[in-house]
């Protein structure tokens, strides 16, 4: 029985390959729809494997976690982290084999320089050691692992059908939609992410199969989940337009926010990679960090939706919502330096409800008459410090909308976020993603002129006439693995036309030859084709 379906199977994939072309939409579409119901399910199963953790480890499946944390004892709270950190050190350390829990700039990566191929098993073990570092504890969101995964499964479907280059990144993104709309139930958000984050152009021909894998991911999420919010706000409209100019201050601190918060980010990781330390041990050390904080404030610990909520509906005093901005910062910091698994979204999400609900109460206390209810000031803030950080004040503009049904406070939303994202461009010049894509030395907002250039290898260019033989000694040559960045730097500084090509530096003989006008042609074409794929 098996072996027929495997016999069938491989008879439909083959008459894909040789009958389905990269032009034919329609089909396109229909293999969008696919990556929706994959992708949704696999969300689905996410988002279930962490409660299914969370109960083991604190025996609660709910998502509001803090509560639960405050009835148990405080050895338990600072055990339970430190436990957990001990088998996510020996996961990372046994096998994942990039020894670190991947996320949204992997994906934005894999569409830069690998034309949007990602592994599936590495997405699975990613995927399972994320829904552990969640489930006992860590300071961080669910979304980033999410889009991976999402991501992962439209890729895998794309390799296996043969497709390359425009068909796969289009695919990657539906991927990305599907994850985010089926996460947060936010089908709109989840198309702008896609199209605004990770492909970075809003080209018709990815425009509908992205859509389409949105929108199916969003029914089936609901058809499991339910039609509701993540978050119920009870918000009025705005008091007064004279409200315009505090919420335009209320932009500026989370833009403050939103910056602190990144640096805290990188700065922690820094000083913990500076620390020699076992692989194993990073994450337990960490965990132990974060029971110690989850025992005065055990609302930071996990995804944090269960406090975010809270502060949405104006259950934290003024001084308690000032500290869990403090302290929030500095356990997600922790949490992604100790190499547990997780995103920044909910983290933005969470300390932009909390800057905004301080912000409210200050205002209130103020103009008593004239101020809208907290709850109002806490929406907006957390639409500004999460555009902030990711760099995308468009998508999740929306993502707050759908997330918490609240449509009212359109104008406030667009004035914070607008102001927090500029104050934050241009004192930062980059988002979270793009600033850990640049520590890898991938430069993607410089334009495709800087990306292409690392992602085209010499062996992608170079001949392979008969008869090549030469001397590497005190002559210029390139490996078949160099990008062509160096060599074309090599060209420039050589004064040479054509170099020989080798399999690696200690080769003894050559495997083909580059010409410094072969590498400017596949340059340009490359430049080329990307634009057509970004303006079509």
């Amino acid at each position: 029985m098996q072996e027929t379906v495997r016999r069938y199977s491989n008879h439909f994939v083959t008459y894909v390959r040789e009958n389905v072309t990269l032009n034919r939409q329609p089909t396109i579409w229909f293999f969008a729809l696919l990556i929706g119901l994959a992708v949704a399910h696999a969300a689905i199963g996410f988002r279930e494997l962490i409660l299914i953790v969370q109960w083991l480890a604190y025996r609660t499946g709910s998502e509001e976690l803090f509560p639960q944390l405050a009835l148990l004892p405080w050895w338990q709270v600072l055990a339970l982290p430190t436990l957990g950190g001990v088998l996510i050190g020996l996961f990372l350390q046994n096998v994942m084999r990039s020894q670190r829990m991947l996320g949204v700039a992997d994906v934005i990566e894999a569409r830069t320089l690998y034309a949007g191929r990602i592994n599936i098993k590495t997405a699975l073990l990613n995927a399972i050691g994320t829904s552990a570092s969640l489930g006992v504890g860590a300071s961080a969101g669910r979304e980033g692992p999410v889009v991976h995964l999402g991501a992962a499964v439209a890729s895998e479907i794309g390799q296996r059908l043969g497709y390359s280059g425009v068909v796969t990144r289009t695919l990657l993104g539906c991927g990305v939609a599907a994850a985010v709309s089926a996460s947060f139930n936010a089908p709109l958000a989840g198309v702008l992410f896609a199209l605004e984050v990770v492909l970075g152009h809003y080209a018709l021909r990815a425009f509908g199969p992205i859509v389409i894998s949105s929108v199916v991911a969003a029914v089936t999420s609901r058809i499991y989940l339910g039609e509701f919010p993540a978050f119920i706000v009870p918000v009025d409209t705005l008091t007064s337009y004279w409200e315009m100019p505090a919420f335009a201050m209320l932009g500026i601190i989370c833009g403050l926010v939103a910056m602190i918060f990144m640096r805290a980010i990188m700065y922690t990781d820094d000083l913990a990679s500076s620390i020699e330390c076992p692989l194993w041990l990073r994450p337990a050390i960490g965990g132990l960090m974060l029971g110690a904080m989850g025992i005065v404030f055990p609302q930071v610990l996990g995804v944090g939706y269960g406090a975010t909520d809270a502060a949405l509906n104006g259950k934290f005093g003024f001084y308690l919502l000032i500290s869990l901005i403090v302290m929030k910062t500095a356990a997600t910091a922790i949490t992604l330096a100790s190499r547990f698994g997780g995103g920044v979204f909910s983290p933005s999400l969470y300390l932009g409800a909390m800057t905004g609900g301080a912000f409210g109460i200050m205002a209130a206390s103020f103009f008593p008459d004239q101020a809208t209810s907290h709850s109002a000031y806490a929406l907006v803030g957390m639409g500004a410090v999460s555009a902030a950080v990711l760099g995308a004040p468009i998508s999740t503009t929306l993502i707050v909308f759908e997330l918490t049904g609240e449509w009212k406070l359109s104008v406030a939303v667009l004035v914070a976020v607008s102001i927090a994202t500029v104050l934050t461009q241009s004192q930062l010049g980059k988002s979270f993603f793009h600033w850990q894509l640049e520590r890898r030395g991938l430069q993607v907002r410089e334009g495709a002129h800087a990306y292409i250039l690392k992602m085209i290898r010499v062996r992608d260019v170079m001949e392979t006439p008969e008869g090549l033989a030469g001397d590497r000694d005190g002559s210029p040559y390139l490996t078949a693995d160099t990008p062509l960045s160096d060599a074309l730097k090599l060209f420039d500084e050589a004064g040479v036309d054509a170099v020989l090509v080798y399999s690696n530096d200690s080769g003894e003989d050559p495997i083909g030859r580059i010409t410094h006008a072969n590498a400017l042609k596949a340059f340009n074409r490359a430049l080329i084709e990307r634009n057509v794929e970004e303006h079509r």
